[in-house]
């Protein structure tokens, strides 16, 4: 498989946010650090656009901390938070307007320990057991560090929508997305979830 990861192209990464949401689903991140290499399958990740999305860090305006949201998309946005937790999102869109996609969670394929079945089942916890942290903010996903990647033959994934978690402002945007039924995923899938239709219209962006 990892011969056939090159990275995605610069393209994949300009489009609508809840479009890059959803198509993030189903490849891999891969992290390289030396001999080290970690790969996952992204199974959950979760949109915020704007400075008109209370839940978004673009919120407040163009912060240092936020300018590589402002920046070209494709790029690596990495913050710490809860004092202990770093989180990994891609910025999308075009420069100038703020969005990001957060991820959520990976299905392990190589490289992590083997004591834990679900090492990358949270978006804290992926960053930690692939060694992701500040020094990789605003690395661009073309990179030898940091990218994500496509099989040639990728197979087709039952997506879900469901309102963010784990934040307490902006809850009713239906905005999180996962495969259904993944093992990995952060949260319990819910046939509850069937109920909330895609956020959005129109073909999602491909790169075949």
């Amino acid at each position: 498989m990892e011969k056939d990861l090159g990275p995605l192209p610069y393209s994949f990464y300009c489009s609508n946010t809840l479009a890059v949401t959803a198509n993030l689903l189903g490849k891999y991140l891969v992290r390289q650090k030396g001999k080290k290499k970690w790969i996952g399958k992204i199974v959950e990740a979760e949109a915020y656009i704007g400075e008109n999305d209370p839940a978004c860090h673009a919120f407040r305006g163009h912060t240092p901390r936020t300018s590589v949201m402002y920046g070209e998309p494709g790029h690596a946005y990495v913050y710490f938070t809860y004092g202990m937790y770093f989180m990994l999102n891609v910025v999308t869109e075009q420069p100038g307007s703020p969005a990001a996609v957060l991820i959520r969670a990976l299905e392990p394929v190589s490289g992590f320990a083997l004591d834990d079945p679900r090492p990358a089942s949270g978006p804290g916890k992926l960053c930690k057991n692939m060694e992701i942290d500040k020094t990789l903010n605003g690395i661009s996903f073309q990179s030898k560090a940091l990218w994500i990647g496509e099989a040639e033959n990728e197979v087709p994934v039952k997506i879900r929508w469901s309102p963010r978690i784990g934040i307490n402002v902006g809850v009713e945007k239906i905005w999180r997305a996962y495969i259904f039924g993944n093992r990995s995923v952060s949260r319990k899938s819910s046939e509850q979830h069937a109920l909330y239709p895609s956020p959005f219209e129109g073909q999602l962006l491909r790169n075949r």
